[in-house]
């Protein structure tokens, strides 16, 4: 039997503002437990939440990059369940009039270009954490996220399988990232999803019964959950057993899904509308503010990219496709002319020693001076490519800059021709029958003279002279 696949994508956004949604506490990552904390987030009594108007700036910014209609009047909303890591036993939510409705967001497939669309964006603050493996016996509470501000993005059921998930996810961080609305780090959980999947035969008009899988944080993971749950939920209709519509987490140990609990309906939540905040209303000025100074994005970077630095449209889409990557580039690019060259070091050398690291380029100890100046050395034939790689291997494991490297090792090229002519010249009076056999018609040992010029010099000669002079000397 042929099935489908059917899968819609709640994306919950943290949005990079310094204090929480509603309250002056600190969102800063990694602090001690409960230090990002005051009273409005233990939810104590007598105390009232006021917003973060920052937090709505950027919800709106997401809105307008994805050509949503943005409400300038929002209300908040109550949504009432109990966790132990929810002190005030409600969240305070959106719900009947979030700040975002509708919009698109286009993603690459492997049949083209296909667009998702966006149900809603609503604010709402998180939970805080329970911690249950660092007591004996106990679990704690730490109560940092509480109060956090998010986004929470909202797709139609449009997505076809694992890899288009992945695709969304990919295209929302890209976004979110250079629209600076939220950091995108989902080893921190700047950025995570839930999945809901569901299967159905091919042609059937209606849905099948849905799972939503929890907070799932990173593109790995969201294709192997999705793909998981889909083989399970096959295996299960084809068994002649029935799906249950519940809450599901990944386990990434064991590679599958476990039930977390039945799933929820709103009316299980009671909303009702937050009495102790009255309708944000955001002015037109605001609105024309945020348009005015609206950031550049991926697809305007790489048009830019082709036209003011002369790179090839698939050198400006890889540059462009990660914001902090591009920062770097154009950092760099304000000390060194040879973009090609530069974009190529990026794209191609620093890449690999980032992914076999997992890191990004800024959590690294390369300098955007630095990498200007590795550069211009290797344009300007101070040193060669191949030598630029050992000193660029010495960069980013010291965070050295490259004249310290070349000058403490001594590895600035030898492009004078007099000297370069006296090495080639004892070349070939140590090697009478190698040139003898070059001369008689075996021209593959020029090689073998060039490499004997670079053994002597240690490879610091410049290799195009090594090569014109030897020609020369080898015609006379």
């Amino acid at each position: 039997m042929a099935w489908e696949t059917v899968i819609g994508i709640e994306t919950h956004v943290q949005l990079s503002t310094k204090t929480k949604l509603f309250s002056r506490a600190s969102t800063q990552f990694g602090k001690s437990p409960n230090t990002n904390v005051n009273l409005i987030d233990c939810g104590l009594p007598g105390v009232l939440p006021s917003v973060n108007k920052e937090a709505f700036y950027k919800a709106i910014r997401f809105g307008l990059a994805v050509g949503a209609k943005v409400n300038q009047t929002s209300i908040f909303d109550r949504k009432n369940y109990f966790y132990a890591d929810l002190p005030k036993g409600y969240q305070i939510t959106q719900m009947d009039l979030p700040i975002v409705l509708g919009g698109t967001i286009d993603i690459e497939t492997e049949e083209g270009t296909k667009t998702i669309n966006i149900t809603r964006a609503h604010l709402e603050e998180d939970a805080g954490k329970s911690i249950h493996d660092e007591f004996d016996g106990y679990s704690a509470i730490d109560l940092n996220r509480a109060g956090t501000p998010l986004l929470e993005i909202v797709s139609e059921p449009e997505i076809s399988n694992a890899k288009e998930a992945v695709a969304y996810m990919k295209a929302m961080h890209q976004l979110v990232t250079y629209l600076d609305v939220s950091d995108g780090n989902m080893s921190q959980g700047s950025l995570r999803c839930d999945a809901n999947v569901s299967v159905r035969k091919i042609g059937d008009p209606e849905l099948g019964t849905r799972t939503e899988i929890k907070n799932i944080n990173s593109f790995r993971f969201v294709e192997k959950a999705i793909n998981f749950e889909v083989k399970r939920q096959i295996k299960q209709l084809e068994n002649g057993e029935k799906v249950t519509q519940e809450t599901r987490l990944y386990d990434s140990v064991k590679d599958e899904t476990r039930p977390m609990r039945s799933k929820e309906f709103a009316n299980d939540y009671r909303y009702f509308p937050e009495p102790d905040l009255l309708p944000v209303v955001i002015s037109d000025k605001e609105m024309q503010d945020i348009k005015d100074n609206f950031p550049e994005l991926a697809q305007e970077k790489e048009r830019r990219y082709i036209q003011d630095f002369g790179l090839s449209a698939y050198d400006a889409q890889i540059l462009a496709s990660s914001k902090i990557m591009a920062d770097f580039f154009e950092h760099s690019a304000k000390e060194t002319t040879n973009y090609a060259l530069l974009a190529n070091w990026l794209i191609g050398e620093i890449s690999a020693f980032l992914n076999k690291d997992a890191i990004e380029i800024n959590q690294s100890k390369l300098t955007p001076a630095n990498l200007a100046m590795l550069i211009n050395r290797i344009d300007d034939q101070t040193i060669s490519g191949k030598i630029g790689k050992s000193i660029f291997e010495e960069m980013y494991a010291s965070g050295a800059s490259p004249d310290e490297i070349i000058e403490s090792q001594g590895l600035k090229q030898i492009s004078d021709d007099g000297a370069i002519e006296e090495i080639i010249s004892t070349v070939i009076q140590d090697n009478p029958s190698q040139v003898e056999a070059y001369l008689g018609g075996k021209e593959k040992l020029f090689g073998f003279f060039v490499g004997q010029v670079m053994k002597i010099t240690e490879g610091k000669a410049n290799p195009a002279a090594v090569n014109t002079i030897l020609k020369e000397k080898f015609k006379k």
